[in-house]
């Protein structure tokens, strides 16, 4: 079901309005990712039909503003 929806987004949107996507899996594992391995198809044929990947690098800024909180509380005057 969910899946649907999600093809149904993508194709009221592919070719006429930019679509950002984003996740936490490779792109190359995202079929794996879709029960239904039809519809991973078309969803996917279409999200990366003239796409551009964007991928960052670094360190997770959730970590690294955890540990600034960290070093703030332990700040003694």
């Amino acid at each position: 079901e969910e899946q649907r929806e999600l093809l149904e987004i993508v194709e009221e949107r592919y070719d006429r309005k930019a679509t950002i996507v984003t996740s936490q899996l490779p792109v190359k594992a995202w079929h794996d990712a879709m029960q239904d391995p039809t519809l991973a198809d078309a969803i996917l044929d279409r999200l990366v039909h003239n796409a551009y990947k964007l991928e960052l690098k670094g360190e997770s800024m959730r970590r690294k503003r955890s540990m600034l909180d960290q070093k703030a509380e332990t700040v003694t005057v």
